[in-house]
C-alpha cells in the first residue's frame, strides 16, 4: 500500500465503521484493572479477544504476558506489534470510564488502556477490513512495564522467545504524532533514610531523616553534568515524618537519572553511591539505596526505513510527528538491536492522574497511522 493521503482517507473510513468495536473494546480494556504484576483480567480479555480474530499460536506466559500471531505470505519478515497491559493505579482505585462525544475520561485510559485497546483491536481490523500485510505479525500484549516491572514482561519475552523479530511496533495511548525511534539511559532509584532508634541527638544535633536526606539531595544537584550530551536528574517525591513537631524518624526519595550517554549516566549513578556512603558513614545514620530500574542509550537513526514509513505515513494523514526519546518498550527491543518505533494513538491529557482523559476524533485517524505503517512494510500491502 502506498501511503498517499487518497489512500489513507480511505482506509480511515472503513476504521470508522468499526467504531462500536473499537469502543467497546476500550471500555473493557479501560475497566479491567491492571496494576503493575496482577494484569492477568486484561491477558485474559486480550486472548479473548485474539481467539475471536482467529490469530493462530494464542498464548500466555507465568509473568502475564499475551501473545497472538497472525502469518503472511512464506518467507516474509516478521514484526511484533505491542503494548503494555499495566497502569499505575492500584485495584481499589475506581476504573468506571466517563464517556463523552468529545472525550473519555478515566484513570489509565491514555497510559496505557488505549494502546492495549487498539493491540486487541487490530487483528479484528486486518480481518474485518480485509487487509492484507506482506508481514508476519506477532501481537504482544506484555506486562511488568511500569515502575519496579522495570520492562519484565517484554524482556522476559525477548529472553525466552525462539521467535526472531526484523523489526517492532510499539503502541501508546498518548499523545498522537509521537514517534520515538531512540532510547536514553536511564537509571531509576530509591533512597531510603531512617534514623536508628540509638541515635545519638546529642552527639550530632538535633536533625532528623529529612535534613540527611536534604544533604543527600544538595550533594546529588552538585554532580557536574554536562549539557552536551544531554543529561539530567528528576526527583520525582519525596516523603518524610508524620507530623509538625516530632523529628522525622524516615524519609525516602524518588529519582531518576536520564542521559544521551550510557557513560554519563552511569557516572552519576556511581557518585550517587559515594554520597550515600559518605552522608551514611558520618552521620550514623541508615541508608538503602535501592536501584529499581534501568535503560540503555540507542536506537534508529532519522534516515533508517521504518523511521522513514511512519514519516510516510504520518504525512498522508496530516499527523505532526512529535519525535523524542523512549523509555518504554521500544527500549527493550533496541537493547537487543531489534528496530522499533513507538506511535501514540491519540491526544491525552492529566495523564497518571485521577483526571486523566483521552480524545475521541483522533483515535481513528491514530489506528489508521498504526494500520498504515503495517501495511507499507516489506514492500506493498493491499486493501480490498
Amino acid at each position: 500500500m502506498t501511503p498517499n493521503p487518497t489512500t489513507m482517507m480511505t482506509l480511515e473510513q472503513k476504521v470508522r465503521q468499526c467504531q462500536d468495536v473499537l469502543l467497546a473494546n476500550l471500555v473493557m480494556m479501560a475497566e479491567t484493572p491492571a496494576p503493575t504484576f496482577k494484569e492477568e483480567d486484561r491477558v485474559r480479555f486480550l486472548l479473548d479477544r485474539f481467539r475471536e480474530a482467529g490469530l493462530d499460536h494464542i498464548s500466555d506466559d507465568e509473568v502475564n504476558n499475551g501473545i497472538g500471531y497472525l502469518p503472511g505470505p512464506e518467507g516474509a519478515p516478521t514484526v511484533a506489534v505491542a503494548a503494555h497491559l499495566d497502569t499505575v493505579f492500584d485495584a481499589s482505585s475506581s476504573h468506571a470510564l466517563s464517556l463523552g462525544n468529545e472525550r473519555i475520561q478515566g484513570i489509565g485510559i491514555g497510559d496505557n488502556s488505549l494502546g492495549a485497546a487498539v493491540l486487541a483491536s487490530l487483528p479484528y481490523l486486518i480481518r474485518t477490513l480485509d487487509l492484507k500485510p506482506h508481514v508476519n505479525l506477532w501481537f504482544l500484549g506484555v506486562s511488568r512495564s511500569l515502575g519496579r516491572g522495570n520492562l519484565g514482561g517484554i524482556r522476559f519475552l525477548l529472553d525466552n522467545t525462539p521467535q526472531n523479530f526484523d523489526q517492532a511496533i510499539c503502541l501508546e495511548g498518548a499523545p498522537l504524532g509521537r514517534l520515538n525511534f531512540t532510547s536514553l539511559a536511564m537509571m531509576r532509584g530509591e533512597i531510603t533514610v531512617e534514623v536508628p532508634d540509638e541515635y545519638d541527638f546529642s552527639r550530632f544535633g538535633v536533625m532528623g531523616a529529612i535534613v540527611h536526606m536534604n544533604d543527600i539531595i544538595n550533594r546529588i544537584l552538585e554532580i557536574p553534568r554536562p549539557s552536551r550530551p544531554q543529561t539530567s536528574v528528576v526527583f520525582g517525591s519525596l516523603h518524610g515524618g508524620n507530623s509538625f513537631h516530632e523529628l522525622a524518624r524516615t524519609a525516602s526519595l524518588r529519582f531518576e537519572v536520564r542521559s544521551e550517554s550510557g557513560e554519563v549516566a552511569k557516572m552519576i549513578e556511581d557518585r550517587i553511591g559515594e554520597i550515600i556512603e559518605e552522608v551514611r558513614a558520618r552521620s550514623g545514620v541508615e541508608i538503602a539505596f535501592n536501584k529499581i530500574a534501568h535503560r540503555f542509550h540507542g536506537g534508529l537513526p532519522y534516515s533508517d526505513p521504518l523511521v522513514q514509513k511512519c514519516h510516510s505515513v504520518m504525512d498522508a494523514l496530516e499527523i505532526k510527528p512529535k519525535i523524542g526519546p523512549s523509555m518504554s518498550e521500544l527500549a527493550a527491543f533496541i537493547a537487543r538491536d531489534i528496530p522499533a518505533v513507538t506511535l501514540g494513538i491519540s491526544n491525552g491529557h492529566l495523564i497518571n492522574t485521577l483526571e486523566e482523559e483521552v480524545e475521541v476524533e483522533p483515535i481513528f485517524k491514530g489506528i489508521t497511522q498504526v494500520l498504515g505503517v503495517l501495511m507499507s512494510l516489506n514492500n506493498e500491502g493491499e486493501i480490498q
